[in-house]
């Protein structure tokens, strides 16, 4: 990823960004027409206790009035990936704060969480102080994605003859070009037919003025990091035309597309920083 090969917990690094989304999800949450009900967001926040305030009702903040609204579009999407598919596990890469395993209804799936050790002990003693329980048969999977996480996914009863559905959700612009590259080059190998893969994909030519805006609007300052030394902008091949080339049936939404199907409009400071990602979903037949 964008920052030295080391760990982080959730109060550094990659790891405020998770809370960042977090506070998102806990927003939508609050919203009486909410496109996703996530009760434990809120939860995360008040047990991190960050080193600067995060919302989880509705706020004036123009960054997080904003913000919010993408997020819950962009929750929305990947949750209907999963519930869309039979395939009996599911594989969340750079799993963060996510909470499906308890808020979406999974009976009877094997779901996998990988992120660094830290990120998911605090998880797990949240859901503990709730005294939260899966809705499907969670595992927790301590593995940095530079390095051999399938072996770690396998070792934790994963198993690669069985269709998965894969999630890369804010994901690909932490990672450099060549990492990406392989992420997908080892996801391919371990996907038996009938798997599908979910992306967040802002390429290149558009991540460097998104994070400008960004930059510009004060969002690292709300979040306590700096956004633009954790993005990637390394060269790398179109995972759109890779997956079609290795025999994915690939679909392709824009947000604004998807926030048009939900009822919804994306603000002017959405357009400029996320509205140009792609929401990607490929099926291997």
């Amino acid at each position: 990823m964008g920052t030295p090969d080391r760990e982080w917990d959730i109060v550094s690094s990659i790891g405020l960004t998770a809370l960042g989304i977090a506070a998102c999800r806990a927003v939508e949450t609050a919203r009486p027409d909410r496109l996703i009900e996530d009760p434990f967001a809120a939860e995360f926040i008040r047990a991190a206790r960050p080193p600067r305030p995060l919302p989880t009702r509705a706020t004036d903040d123009p960054v997080w009035a904003s913000m919010s609204p993408y997020m819950g579009l962009r929750s929305r999407y990947f949750d209907e990936l999963i519930t869309g598919s039979p395939a009996p596990q599911v594989v969340i890469l750079a799993a963060g704060l996510d909470a499906r395993a308890y808020r979406l209804d999974l009976t009877g799936r094997d779901l996998y969480e990988v992120d660094q050790p830290r990120v998911l002990e605090f998880k797990q003693d949240v859901f503990d102080d709730l005294a939260a329980k899966p809705r499907c048969t969670r595992h927790a999977v301590a593995a940095d994605l530079r390095k051999n996480w399938p072996a770690a996914l396998e070792q934790t009863g994963f198993d690669r003859t069985r269709p998965t559905v894969w999630l890369a959700e804010g994901l690909l612009m932490y990672l450099p070009g060549p990492v990406e590259e392989q992420l997908f080059d080892l996801i391919a190998a371990c996907s038996a037919p009938g798997s599908r893969i979910g992306v967040e994909r802002l390429a290149g030519e558009n991540l460097a003025g998104a994070s400008d805006h960004m930059q510009h609007m004060g969002t690292s300052e709300r979040l306590g990091v700096q956004l633009t030394e954790l993005f990637s902008q390394e060269a790398r091949r179109n995972p759109v035309d890779w997956l079609t080339g290795q025999g994915w049936q690939v679909t392709v939404s824009t947000p604004p597309e998807y926030a048009a199907r939900h009822g919804r409009e994306l603000s002017e400071m959405v357009l400029k920083t996320t509205g140009n990602s792609q929401f990607i979903c490929a099926d291997l037949p």
